[in-house]
């Protein structure tokens, strides 16, 4: 929770609610350049509007020029798409669509779940130019808000704030001398929590099949290599330097086992199955609830 006293900007983006806290009360300019940030994002990356720029792509092969952000993206993408062995993919777009996931929040599956296609002979991602030799559907879900969080931590910052706390819906970014103490959501009850960790200087992501789920045990973080919903874990939260690696190692914590994440990224973790299990890393300085 946000300290007692601060200033509280809060607004819809991207599908979601964002709640930015500062000692002092944000200026309408400064709002406004938050706001487009969040807007001009949502203009690039969205699988959810005809006009965005990655639906250029899902209309036929093509390359476009992303935005200045997506090298960082693509880097993310890339090692995690390694290490999982193709099952965290951008292209796990088409399988979230044949599950009913769709632009029209359809929530109703039309069959079977069905693997996105191959990274390899599909995309070329280099910096910020991206190719595709077919129609695709490219999501970025699984890191793209983290991502939103630091660059409107970046924004914040180059207005002269030091002290904030951005929290885009669970996925948060901390800066300044006063610590926050942050619930962490029981996955199956969200009025309830199932521990407690002080963020300071860092982010702290989540991810969990509650949050998007619909029909008889569907939800939207899927398997790569079968396009079916993972069924082993339930929800995962990472701390890191950046919300964009925070929330990119959250859910591929549901696909990789946590020892070779940690020989390519510095982050702290916690895990719980679907068997009622937690584990954590030894860095990871919460509080479980008995």
């Amino acid at each position: 929770m946000p300290h007692p006293g601060w200033s509280l900007f809060d607004f819809e983006g991207i599908g979601t609610r964002w709640e930015i806290s500062t000692p002092d009360t944000l200026g309408a300019e400064l709002r406004g350049q938050l706001l487009d940030t969040v807007s001009a994002y949502d203009k690039a990356w969205s699988r959810f509007r005809p006009d965005s720029l990655v639906a250029t792509v899902s209309r036929g092969p093509g390359r476009i020029t992303l935005p200045d952000h997506a090298p960082a993206l693509q880097k993310i993408y890339a090692a995690l798409y390694r290490l999982s062995g193709g099952r965290m993919t951008p292209l796990i777009g088409s399988s979230l669509e044949h599950l009913g996931y769709d632009a029209n929040y359809a929530l109703a599956s039309p069959g079977s779940p069905e693997a996105p296609p191959p990274w390899e002979g599909t995309l070329e991602w280099t910096g910020t130019e991206l190719m595709v030799t077919k129609a695709v559907v490219l999501d970025i879900g699984a890191a793209g808000k983290g991502q939103l969080v630091d660059l409107l931590g970046d924004v914040l910052r180059a207005a002269g704030h030091a002290d904030f706390l951005v929290d885009g819906s669970g996925d948060m970014l901390h800066s300044g001398t006063h610590p926050v103490v942050v619930a962490l959501e029981h996955p199956y009850n969200p009025k309830q929590a199932i521990g407690t960790v002080e963020l300071a200087n860092s982010a702290l992501c989540a991810s969990a099949s509650n949050r998007r789920a619909w029909g008889d045990g569907l939800h939207h973080v899927l398997d790569g290599a079968t396009g079916q919903p993972i069924e082993t874990t339930v929800a995962t939260w990472t701390m890191a330097a950046s919300a964009l690696e925070a929330d990119a190692l959250a859910t591929a914590l549901f696909m990789v086992d946590p020892g070779p994440l940690e020989d390519e990224f510095e982050f702290s973790w916690l895990k719980v199955s679907s068997a009622g299990g937690a584990t954590y890393s030894a860095a990871f300085e919460g509080r479980l609830f008995s």
